[in-house]
């Protein structure tokens, strides 16, 4: 049996009015072969970040990622439902590590068409790669009518898929997030932004009303949607304007710090960073306020920022006394810990919540690519307030690179200098150097 790639129309126009071949003819062999060779290179995303952004030397490179990512294109309509989520997750995994405007701006309505396919028809897993690929094509397209055309076009397949109690919870959490970063980036209508924030309010407050009669909350398997939901929803309150931050810092400011005694250490994370930007929210707008359960909320902070309850693992404990000292200080004193991000020949503070909030959802969705971004993305850049991407030549570039062999030596002389560190603490008799 064969199938029929379609071909995007924006391209049919840009060629000119000349014939194109827009039927290509596959078996289900070939496109298992197809896959196979197409998609090996996009498996992974060390791939293409490794050794960082490369330098285009020759066009062959790039003319060479193109016809790659023309491949996975045609192979996200596949039958095979395993090529079609590898051939999305090559795509995203290329978005994520090049800056591909030029490329996607001409083949958007192909790329839209084929995630929305995916999101429909697909299973879980499929709905998960399809939902990464549509955060990762809005950041790569920016604000604009070629993005707001996106979350037009994937806006209710998204919301449809987060309200269906029948879906999976990992396809309702991605698309959760997808929808809320489409909408950051795409929407500027103020009652769009306002539906949305209302969908993934419906989500994640269903967590407040579990806390009565109880000495905490229980997780259940729904609690990784509500905190992908609450992040979110944070990310989009931070673009509100002031009046609407008011409302919704009021209808829950009392109602989060149920949340913190949630058995989910990673639900008692999301609630107290939230609860950090609120504060910081709450006082740019009224230098004076005041919360009303003030030394209620102080205690239960303090106790998760020095909490040493055995039966939680020491992973979880460190983790969330990292945080939690950090929101206690944001609560009570003011104060936020600055953070410095280094990217290429430049670097980033990050010196409030609100920066951090943004940051930590944009890293989430390009991982490893961020640093990338942060250098050439036009949109983050603005985000960012960190002006024009600065221009390098190749040979600055190279000279700022450390070769694999480079780095092969610095970290065997860290490693020696630790060695040697550490036997200094050991006990003389237990010397074995000699058997070395």
């Amino acid at each position: 049996m064969q199938y029929y790639t379609p071909v995007d129309p924006s391209l049919q126009r840009n060629e000119g009015g000349g014939q194109h071949r827009n039927v290509q003819p596959f078996s289900d062999e070939d496109a298992s072969i197809e896959t196979m060779s197409h998609c090996s290179g996009f498996s992974d995303p060390a791939s293409f970040t490794e050794d960082g952004p490369e330098v285009l030397d020759e066009e062959g490179t790039q003319e060479d990622l193109e016809y790659k990512l023309k491949g996975l294109i045609d192979l996200t309509f596949d039958k095979s439902a395993k090529t079609r989520q590898a051939a999305l997750e090559g795509i995203k995994n290329a978005m994520a590590s090049k800056i591909l405007y030029e490329f996607i701006l001409e083949r958007r309505i192909t790329l839209t068409d084929s995630i929305e396919r995916c999101l429909k028809k697909g299973k879980s897993d499929e709905q998960c790669a399809a939902a990464g690929l549509a955060c990762i094509l809005c950041v790569q397209l920016g604000p604009g009518i070629e993005s707001e055309e996106v979350l037009k076009t994937l806006g209710p397949i998204l919301k449809k898929i987060i309200c269906d109690g029948t879906a999976s919870i990992q396809a309702r959490q991605a698309c959760a997030t997808c929808f809320g970063v489409c909408c950051f980036i795409a929407t500027d209508d103020i009652t769009e932004l306002y539906s949305t924030m209302e969908c993934l309010e419906n989500i994640f407050t269903k967590s407040y009303h579990k806390e009565k009669d109880t000495n905490g909350i229980c997780s259940t398997p729904n609690t990784v949607l509500h905190i992908s939901s609450l992040l979110v929803w944070t990310l989009l309150l931070t673009i509100c304007p002031i009046s609407e931050v008011k409302k919704k810092i009021e209808m829950h400011l009392h109602k989060l710090p149920s949340l913190l005694s949630c058995d989910d250490v990673n639900m008692r994370i999301a609630a107290g960073e939230t609860l950090a930007l609120l504060f910081e929210l709450a006082r740019e707008t009224d230098n004076d306020f005041y919360h009303e359960d003030m030394e209620s909320l102080t205690q239960k902070l303090r106790a998760l920022a020095t909490d040493g309850n055995k039966h939680r693992a020491k992973v979880d404990k460190r983790k969330q006394r990292s945080v939690f000292r950090d929101v206690l200080r944001a609560v009570e004193e003011r104060d936020f810990p600055t953070e410095t991000v280094k990217f290429g020949p430049e670097r980033m503070y990050i010196d409030c919540w609100v920066k951090k909030q943004t940051y930590d959802a944009f890293k989430e969705i390009l991982g490893t690519g961020m640093q990338y971004h942060l250098q050439s993305n036009e949109f983050l850049r603005n985000v960012f307030e960190l002006g024009p991407p600065v221009m390098l030549d190749a040979a600055a570039l190279k000279t700022m690179k450390i070769s694999r062999f480079e780095r092969h030596l610095y970290n065997s002389a860290a490693f020696k200098a630790r060695t040697k560190a550490r036997s200094k603490c050991r006990d003389k008799r237990a010397d074995v150097g000699e058997f070395f």
